[in-house]
Protein backbone atom coordinates (compact mmCIF):
# COMPACT_ATOMS: atom_id res chain seq x y z
CA UNK A 1 0.00 0.00 0.00
CA UNK A 2 1.39 3.46 -0.50
CA UNK A 3 2.87 5.59 1.74
CA UNK A 4 -0.01 8.13 3.07
CA UNK A 5 1.92 9.60 5.88
CA UNK A 6 4.13 11.86 4.00
CA UNK A 7 0.99 14.13 2.50
CA UNK A 8 0.95 17.94 3.82
CA UNK A 9 3.57 17.66 6.06
CA UNK A 10 4.38 21.37 5.11
CA UNK A 11 1.13 22.65 4.47
CA UNK A 12 -0.76 25.52 6.74
CA UNK A 13 -3.85 23.31 8.56
CA UNK A 14 -6.87 23.84 6.70
CA UNK A 15 -9.79 24.77 7.99
CA UNK A 16 -12.26 22.18 8.80
CA UNK A 17 -16.12 22.60 8.12
CA UNK A 18 -18.82 19.60 9.60
CA UNK A 19 -21.84 19.09 7.44
CA UNK A 20 -24.75 17.91 8.59
CA UNK A 21 -27.71 17.00 6.61
CA UNK A 22 -29.73 13.51 6.14
CA UNK A 23 -29.59 13.67 2.31
CA UNK A 24 -26.98 12.22 0.53
CA UNK A 25 -28.10 14.37 -2.38
CA UNK A 26 -27.50 17.52 -0.46
CA UNK A 27 -24.35 16.01 1.23
CA UNK A 28 -22.27 15.27 -1.61
CA UNK A 29 -22.65 18.53 -3.81
CA UNK A 30 -21.63 20.73 -0.42
CA UNK A 31 -18.35 18.26 0.06
CA UNK A 32 -17.37 18.57 -2.93
CA UNK A 33 -17.88 22.07 -2.65
CA UNK A 34 -15.96 22.33 0.27
CA UNK A 35 -13.31 20.53 -0.85
CA UNK A 36 -12.64 22.78 -3.90
CA UNK A 37 -12.79 25.62 -1.52
CA UNK A 38 -9.56 23.55 0.09
CA UNK A 39 -11.30 23.04 3.35
CA UNK A 40 -11.02 19.96 5.38
CA UNK A 41 -14.44 18.56 5.79
CA UNK A 42 -16.69 15.90 7.82
CA UNK A 43 -20.00 14.77 7.17
CA UNK A 44 -22.96 13.51 9.73
CA UNK A 45 -26.35 12.41 9.03
CA UNK A 46 -28.17 13.26 12.01
CA UNK A 47 -27.95 15.39 14.86
CA UNK A 48 -26.69 13.17 17.89
CA UNK A 49 -23.54 12.24 14.97
CA UNK A 50 -22.81 15.47 14.81
CA UNK A 51 -23.03 16.85 18.31
CA UNK A 52 -20.54 13.19 18.10
CA UNK A 53 -18.00 14.70 15.80
CA UNK A 54 -18.15 18.49 17.11
CA UNK A 55 -17.36 17.93 20.39
CA UNK A 56 -14.50 15.69 19.22
CA UNK A 57 -13.12 16.96 16.05
CA UNK A 58 -14.18 21.17 17.41
CA UNK A 59 -14.66 21.96 13.57
CA UNK A 60 -14.01 25.61 12.71
CA UNK A 61 -18.22 26.02 10.80
CA UNK A 62 -20.83 23.98 10.88
CA UNK A 63 -23.26 24.06 7.82
CA UNK A 64 -26.74 22.41 9.34
CA UNK A 65 -29.47 21.34 7.72
CA UNK A 66 -32.46 22.41 9.97
CA UNK A 67 -35.05 19.85 8.60
CA UNK A 68 -33.95 16.13 9.82
CA UNK A 69 -36.00 13.65 11.75
CA UNK A 70 -35.39 12.84 15.63
CA UNK A 71 -33.31 15.88 16.91
CA UNK A 72 -33.67 18.63 14.44
CA UNK A 73 -31.38 21.20 13.35
CA UNK A 74 -32.10 23.91 15.99
CA UNK A 75 -32.47 21.40 19.07
CA UNK A 76 -28.80 20.29 17.47
CA UNK A 77 -27.43 24.00 17.21
CA UNK A 78 -29.45 24.60 20.80
CA UNK A 79 -27.16 21.70 22.12
CA UNK A 80 -23.59 22.75 20.59
CA UNK A 81 -24.39 26.17 22.07
CA UNK A 82 -24.49 24.80 25.80
CA UNK A 83 -21.17 23.19 25.91
CA UNK A 84 -18.29 25.04 26.63
CA UNK A 85 -16.12 23.12 23.72
CA UNK A 86 -18.49 23.66 21.04
CA UNK A 87 -20.20 26.90 21.97
CA UNK A 88 -17.89 29.24 20.22
CA UNK A 89 -17.90 27.17 17.01
CA UNK A 90 -19.67 29.71 14.10
CA UNK A 91 -23.45 27.13 12.93
CA UNK A 92 -24.70 28.33 9.36
CA UNK A 93 -28.90 26.92 9.48
CA UNK A 94 -29.71 25.79 5.98
CA UNK A 95 -33.38 25.38 5.42
CA UNK A 96 -36.08 25.00 3.09
CA UNK A 97 -38.15 26.59 5.29
CA UNK A 98 -38.58 30.60 5.16
CA UNK A 99 -41.03 31.36 8.03
CA UNK A 100 -39.21 34.84 9.20
CA UNK A 101 -40.22 32.66 13.25
CA UNK A 102 -37.91 29.85 12.10
CA UNK A 103 -35.09 32.01 11.07
CA UNK A 104 -35.35 34.33 14.45
CA UNK A 105 -35.63 31.13 16.35
CA UNK A 106 -31.98 29.98 14.74
CA UNK A 107 -30.49 33.15 15.51
CA UNK A 108 -32.14 33.31 19.00
CA UNK A 109 -30.41 29.74 20.10
CA UNK A 110 -26.79 31.27 18.52
CA UNK A 111 -26.67 30.30 14.46
CA UNK A 112 -24.06 32.80 12.90
CA UNK A 113 -26.21 32.85 9.39
CA UNK A 114 -29.21 31.27 7.89
CA UNK A 115 -29.25 29.78 4.01
CA UNK A 116 -32.20 28.93 1.68
CA UNK A 117 -32.51 25.89 0.13
CA UNK A 118 -32.76 24.54 -2.72
CA UNK A 119 -29.24 26.03 -1.78
CA UNK A 120 -27.15 28.56 -4.71
CA UNK A 121 -23.52 27.03 -4.24
CA UNK A 122 -21.55 30.34 -4.44
CA UNK A 123 -23.84 32.02 -1.98
CA UNK A 124 -23.02 28.78 0.31
CA UNK A 125 -19.50 29.44 -0.25
CA UNK A 126 -19.38 32.81 0.31
CA UNK A 127 -21.47 32.83 3.54
CA UNK A 128 -18.55 29.98 4.57
CA UNK A 129 -15.84 32.35 3.72
CA UNK A 130 -17.51 35.41 5.52
CA UNK A 131 -18.18 33.09 9.34
CA UNK A 132 -14.85 31.90 8.93
CA UNK A 133 -13.30 34.84 8.69
CA UNK A 134 -15.38 36.91 11.08
CA UNK A 135 -14.51 33.48 13.22
CA UNK A 136 -10.51 34.18 12.70
CA UNK A 137 -10.82 38.05 13.45
CA UNK A 138 -12.54 37.35 16.68
CA UNK A 139 -10.17 34.63 18.11
CA UNK A 140 -7.34 36.68 17.34
CA UNK A 141 -8.59 40.06 18.62
CA UNK A 142 -10.08 37.74 22.05
CA UNK A 143 -6.48 36.61 22.01
CA UNK A 144 -5.14 39.68 22.25
CA UNK A 145 -7.14 40.74 25.18
CA UNK A 146 -7.10 37.60 26.96
CA UNK A 147 -3.03 36.48 25.98
CA UNK A 148 -2.19 39.03 28.76
CA UNK A 149 -4.53 38.11 31.39
CA UNK A 150 -3.69 34.33 30.81
CA UNK A 151 -0.14 34.87 31.09
CA UNK A 152 -0.77 36.47 34.69
CA UNK A 153 -3.05 33.65 35.68
CA UNK A 154 -0.76 30.72 34.05
CA UNK A 155 2.40 32.61 36.37
CA UNK A 156 0.58 33.37 39.10
CA UNK A 157 -1.14 29.86 39.35
CA UNK A 158 2.21 27.64 38.65
CA UNK A 159 3.28 25.15 40.95
CA UNK A 160 6.81 26.20 39.99
CA UNK A 161 8.72 28.91 41.67
CA UNK A 162 9.31 31.60 38.92
CA UNK A 163 11.66 34.46 38.80
CA UNK A 164 12.45 37.46 36.67
CA UNK A 165 16.44 38.36 37.34
CA UNK A 166 18.31 40.88 36.03
CA UNK A 167 21.69 40.77 34.04
CA UNK A 168 23.81 41.35 37.72
CA UNK A 169 21.90 38.66 39.27
CA UNK A 170 18.96 41.28 40.76
CA UNK A 171 15.34 39.52 41.25
CA UNK A 172 12.82 41.84 39.78
CA UNK A 173 9.61 39.73 40.17
CA UNK A 174 8.91 36.89 42.35
CA UNK A 175 5.75 34.74 41.26
CA UNK A 176 3.60 33.74 44.66
CA UNK A 177 4.95 29.94 44.54
CA UNK A 178 8.80 31.15 44.99
CA UNK A 179 7.52 32.71 47.68
CA UNK A 180 5.73 29.69 49.04
CA UNK A 181 8.34 27.49 48.34
CA UNK A 182 10.83 29.91 50.18
CA UNK A 183 8.92 31.26 52.77
CA UNK A 184 8.84 34.67 51.86
CA UNK A 185 6.16 37.11 51.85
CA UNK A 186 4.72 39.00 48.96
CA UNK A 187 7.52 41.25 46.66
CA UNK A 188 10.50 40.05 49.34
CA UNK A 189 12.51 38.49 47.10
CA UNK A 190 12.12 41.73 44.80
CA UNK A 191 15.59 43.69 44.84
CA UNK A 192 17.48 40.55 46.69
CA UNK A 193 20.65 38.86 44.44
CA UNK A 194 19.97 35.28 42.81
CA UNK A 195 23.19 34.09 44.76
CA UNK A 196 21.91 35.31 48.30
CA UNK A 197 19.37 32.16 47.21
CA UNK A 198 21.76 29.96 46.60
CA UNK A 199 23.89 27.39 49.23
CA UNK A 200 26.80 26.94 47.39
CA UNK A 201 27.15 30.77 46.16
CA UNK A 202 30.71 31.06 46.51
CA UNK A 203 30.14 28.96 42.69
CA UNK A 204 27.71 31.44 41.97
CA UNK A 205 28.85 35.12 42.14
CA UNK A 206 26.94 38.33 42.26
CA UNK A 207 27.40 39.96 39.01
CA UNK A 208 26.80 38.46 35.58
CA UNK A 209 29.05 35.95 35.82
CA UNK A 210 26.12 34.51 37.93
CA UNK A 211 23.96 34.28 34.72
CA UNK A 212 27.41 32.78 33.24
CA UNK A 213 28.35 29.99 35.93
CA UNK A 214 24.91 29.03 36.05
CA UNK A 215 24.45 28.86 32.47
CA UNK A 216 21.13 28.13 30.52
CA UNK A 217 19.00 24.77 30.41
CA UNK A 218 18.24 22.92 33.81
CA UNK A 219 20.41 22.74 37.05
CA UNK A 220 20.31 20.86 40.46
CA UNK A 221 21.03 23.27 42.80
CA UNK A 222 20.70 23.58 46.99
CA UNK A 223 18.01 26.63 47.52
CA UNK A 224 18.32 28.87 50.96
CA UNK A 225 14.79 28.97 52.71
CA UNK A 226 14.49 32.37 54.65
CA UNK A 227 14.63 30.20 57.64
CA UNK A 228 17.59 29.23 56.81
CA UNK A 229 16.63 25.52 55.35
CA UNK A 230 17.28 24.20 52.13
CA UNK A 231 15.92 22.74 49.67
CA UNK A 232 16.84 20.74 46.82
CA UNK A 233 15.46 22.37 43.34
CA UNK A 234 15.69 22.01 39.90
CA UNK A 235 16.30 25.68 38.57
CA UNK A 236 15.97 26.54 34.53
CA UNK A 237 17.09 29.83 33.24
CA UNK A 238 16.32 31.07 29.95
CA UNK A 239 17.57 34.57 28.75
CA UNK A 240 13.90 36.07 27.60
CA UNK A 241 15.56 39.15 25.49
CA UNK A 242 19.13 39.21 24.19
CA UNK A 243 19.16 43.30 24.57
CA UNK A 244 17.05 43.56 27.95
CA UNK A 245 19.57 41.12 29.69
CA UNK A 246 16.80 39.92 31.69
CA UNK A 247 16.46 36.09 32.44
CA UNK A 248 13.89 33.67 33.70
CA UNK A 249 14.38 31.77 36.60
CA UNK A 250 12.06 28.66 36.88
CA UNK A 251 12.42 26.67 40.16
CA UNK A 252 11.15 23.28 40.40
CA UNK A 253 10.91 21.55 43.67
CA UNK A 254 12.38 17.80 42.88
CA UNK A 255 11.51 16.48 46.59
CA UNK A 256 7.73 17.05 45.71
CA UNK A 257 8.82 15.83 42.28
CA UNK A 258 10.28 12.86 43.29
CA UNK A 259 7.55 11.90 45.97
CA UNK A 260 4.81 11.87 42.83
CA UNK A 261 6.72 10.23 41.13
CA UNK A 262 6.78 7.72 43.77
CA UNK A 263 2.98 7.94 44.41
CA UNK A 264 2.63 7.26 40.38
CA UNK A 265 4.70 3.98 40.42
CA UNK A 266 2.54 2.52 43.42
CA UNK A 267 -0.67 2.74 41.32
CA UNK A 268 -1.74 0.84 38.89
CA UNK A 269 0.21 1.95 35.85
CA UNK A 270 0.03 -0.90 33.16
CA UNK A 271 -3.24 -2.01 30.92
CA UNK A 272 -4.22 -5.45 32.46
CA UNK A 273 -4.75 -6.81 29.32
CA UNK A 274 -1.90 -5.90 27.12
CA UNK A 275 1.47 -4.72 29.56
CA UNK A 276 1.88 -1.62 27.99
CA UNK A 277 0.97 1.60 29.87
CA UNK A 278 -2.75 2.35 30.62
CA UNK A 279 -4.21 5.75 30.13
CA UNK A 280 -3.43 6.71 33.67
CA UNK A 281 0.08 6.33 32.96
CA UNK A 282 0.12 8.24 29.58
CA UNK A 283 -1.85 11.60 30.76
CA UNK A 284 0.99 11.61 33.62
CA UNK A 285 3.88 10.90 31.08
CA UNK A 286 2.61 13.73 28.57
CA UNK A 287 2.36 16.23 30.84
CA UNK A 288 5.61 16.30 32.25
CA UNK A 289 6.90 15.79 28.19
CA UNK A 290 4.69 19.07 27.74
CA UNK A 291 6.14 20.54 30.23
CA UNK A 292 9.93 19.89 28.91
CA UNK A 293 9.05 20.35 25.47
CA UNK A 294 7.74 23.89 26.81
CA UNK A 295 11.33 24.86 28.36
CA UNK A 296 13.38 23.52 25.72
CA UNK A 297 11.23 24.32 22.81
CA UNK A 298 11.00 21.12 21.49
CA UNK A 299 8.71 19.53 18.98
CA UNK A 300 6.28 17.11 20.56
CA UNK A 301 4.72 14.31 18.39
CA UNK A 302 1.27 12.10 19.08
CA UNK A 303 0.15 9.24 17.32
CA UNK A 304 -3.42 7.99 17.37
CA UNK A 305 -4.09 4.85 16.14
CA UNK A 306 -6.99 2.45 15.76
CA UNK A 307 -8.05 -0.91 14.66
CA UNK A 308 -10.21 -1.06 11.69
CA UNK A 309 -13.46 -3.53 12.37
CA UNK A 310 -12.47 -5.09 15.46
CA UNK A 311 -16.12 -5.18 16.45
CA UNK A 312 -15.75 -7.30 13.13
CA UNK A 313 -12.97 -9.32 14.44
CA UNK A 314 -14.33 -9.91 18.12
CA UNK A 315 -17.61 -10.82 16.45
CA UNK A 316 -16.15 -13.15 13.93
CA UNK A 317 -13.32 -14.71 15.88
CA UNK A 318 -15.13 -14.30 19.65
CA UNK A 319 -13.48 -12.09 22.05
CA UNK A 320 -10.77 -14.07 22.81
CA UNK A 321 -9.10 -13.73 19.69
CA UNK A 322 -9.70 -10.25 19.99
CA UNK A 323 -7.89 -10.20 23.53
CA UNK A 324 -5.26 -11.71 21.70
CA UNK A 325 -4.93 -9.62 18.71
CA UNK A 326 -4.79 -6.45 20.88
CA UNK A 327 -1.75 -7.87 22.75
CA UNK A 328 0.08 -8.16 19.66
CA UNK A 329 -0.95 -4.75 18.21
CA UNK A 330 0.50 -3.77 21.62
CA UNK A 331 3.80 -5.58 21.39
CA UNK A 332 3.98 -3.94 17.46
CA UNK A 333 3.89 -0.68 19.16
CA UNK A 334 5.98 -1.26 22.03
CA UNK A 335 8.81 -2.36 19.53
CA UNK A 336 8.90 1.58 18.13
CA UNK A 337 8.94 3.02 21.63
CA UNK A 338 12.65 3.07 22.03
CA UNK A 339 13.59 5.97 23.60
CA UNK A 340 13.03 6.92 27.42
CA UNK A 341 10.93 9.47 26.20
CA UNK A 342 9.00 7.77 24.05
CA UNK A 343 5.82 6.05 25.35
CA UNK A 344 3.39 3.71 24.02
CA UNK A 345 -0.10 3.18 25.74
CA UNK A 346 -3.58 1.51 25.40
CA UNK A 347 -6.37 4.61 25.66
CA UNK A 348 -9.43 2.16 25.79
CA UNK A 349 -10.57 -0.12 23.58
CA UNK A 350 -8.86 -0.93 20.42
CA UNK A 351 -7.39 2.81 20.64
CA UNK A 352 -3.82 3.22 21.01
CA UNK A 353 -1.31 5.89 21.30
CA UNK A 354 2.56 6.69 21.03
CA UNK A 355 3.81 10.11 22.71
CA UNK A 356 7.12 11.00 20.76
CA UNK A 357 9.50 13.77 21.81
CA UNK A 358 11.90 16.09 20.77
CA UNK A 359 10.43 14.48 17.24
CA UNK A 360 9.23 16.75 14.65
CA UNK A 361 6.59 15.68 12.11
CA UNK A 362 8.28 14.16 9.45
CA UNK A 363 10.01 11.89 11.44
CA UNK A 364 6.94 11.09 13.67
CA UNK A 365 5.09 10.41 10.13
CA UNK A 366 7.86 7.83 8.93
CA UNK A 367 7.55 6.45 12.69
CA UNK A 368 3.75 6.09 12.11
CA UNK A 369 4.00 4.58 8.74
CA UNK A 370 6.04 2.23 9.78
CA UNK A 371 3.56 1.16 13.11
CA UNK A 372 1.23 0.78 10.41
CA UNK A 373 3.06 -1.55 7.84
CA UNK A 374 4.50 -3.41 10.96
CA UNK A 375 0.46 -4.58 12.37
CA UNK A 376 -0.06 -5.03 9.08
CA UNK A 377 2.83 -7.48 8.80
CA UNK A 378 1.73 -9.65 11.48
CA UNK A 379 -0.88 -10.91 8.70
CA UNK A 380 -3.92 -11.65 11.39
CA UNK A 381 -6.60 -13.06 9.40
CA UNK A 382 -9.65 -10.38 9.63
CA UNK A 383 -12.49 -12.12 7.86
CA UNK A 384 -14.84 -9.52 7.33
CA UNK A 385 -12.89 -6.49 7.04
CA UNK A 386 -13.72 -4.78 3.53
CA UNK A 387 -10.19 -3.25 4.07
CA UNK A 388 -7.63 -6.28 3.86
CA UNK A 389 -8.19 -9.79 4.42
CA UNK A 390 -5.43 -9.08 7.21
CA UNK A 391 -5.86 -6.49 10.61
CA UNK A 392 -5.47 -3.48 9.98
CA UNK A 393 -5.14 -0.03 11.67
CA UNK A 394 -5.89 3.89 10.75
CA UNK A 395 -3.12 6.10 12.24
CA UNK A 396 -3.15 9.76 13.35
CA UNK A 397 -0.88 12.08 13.57
CA UNK A 398 0.04 15.63 14.92
CA UNK A 399 2.92 17.69 16.16
CA UNK A 400 3.58 20.53 18.03
CA UNK A 401 6.35 22.55 19.35
CA UNK A 402 3.98 24.28 22.50
CA UNK A 403 4.27 27.00 24.09
CA UNK A 404 2.16 28.41 28.00
CA UNK A 405 -0.78 29.86 25.75
CA UNK A 406 -1.59 26.17 23.84
CA UNK A 407 -2.81 23.23 26.03
CA UNK A 408 -2.79 19.59 25.46
CA UNK A 409 -6.23 19.00 24.66
CA UNK A 410 -5.17 20.87 20.86
CA UNK A 411 -2.65 18.13 20.12
CA UNK A 412 -4.99 15.20 20.68
CA UNK A 413 -8.25 17.13 18.76
CA UNK A 414 -5.04 17.32 15.64
CA UNK A 415 -3.81 13.69 16.16
CA UNK A 416 -7.66 12.50 16.23
CA UNK A 417 -9.18 14.14 13.29
CA UNK A 418 -6.05 13.04 11.31
CA UNK A 419 -7.18 9.50 12.67
CA UNK A 420 -10.53 10.58 11.31
CA UNK A 421 -9.04 11.62 8.13
CA UNK A 422 -7.61 8.18 7.47
CA UNK A 423 -10.64 6.10 8.09
CA UNK A 424 -12.65 8.66 5.70
CA UNK A 425 -9.88 8.30 3.27
CA UNK A 426 -10.40 4.18 3.20
CA UNK A 427 -8.72 3.07 6.50
CA UNK A 428 -5.11 0.88 6.62
CA UNK A 429 -3.14 4.56 6.38
CA UNK A 430 -1.59 7.41 8.18
CA UNK A 431 -2.54 10.69 8.37
CA UNK A 432 -0.70 13.82 9.53
CA UNK A 433 -1.42 17.22 10.88
CA UNK A 434 -0.10 19.80 12.97
CA UNK A 435 -0.70 21.76 15.91
CA UNK A 436 -0.15 25.29 17.32
CA UNK A 437 0.60 28.41 16.23
CA UNK A 438 4.77 27.29 15.74
CA UNK A 439 3.50 24.60 13.45
CA UNK A 440 6.53 25.56 11.02
CA UNK A 441 8.93 24.70 13.37
CA UNK A 442 7.81 20.92 13.69
CA UNK A 443 8.89 20.24 10.04
CA UNK A 444 12.41 20.82 10.05
CA UNK A 445 15.18 18.01 10.24
CA UNK A 446 14.09 14.50 12.25
CA UNK A 447 15.20 14.54 15.39
CA UNK A 448 14.52 11.01 15.71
Amino acid sequence: MPNQASAGLTASPKPAVLIVDESPDNLAPLRDMMLRQGYENFVASSGERALEIAQRLKPDLILLDVAMPGMDGLETCRRLKTQPATARIPVILMSARAETEDIVAGFDIGAADYIPKPLRMEEVCARVRAQLRLSRSSRDSDSQKEQAERLRMIVDSMDQGLLIVERYGRIQYANPACDRYLGYAADDLVGRSLSELLANKEAYPDGCAAMEAIGHGTHEVLIRRRDGGLRAMDLTMTPMHAADGLFVAVLHDITHHKQSEDALQRAAMLDPLTMIANRRQFDAFMEKEWQRAIRNTQPLSLVVLDVDHFKLYNDTLGHIAGDACLQKVAQALQAHALRPTDLAARYGGEEFVLLFAETPLDAAARLAEAIRAAIEGLKLPNPRSPVSPWLTVSVGVAAIVPTQLDDIEQLFVCADRAMYAAKEAGRNRAETTVAGAAWEAVSGAALY
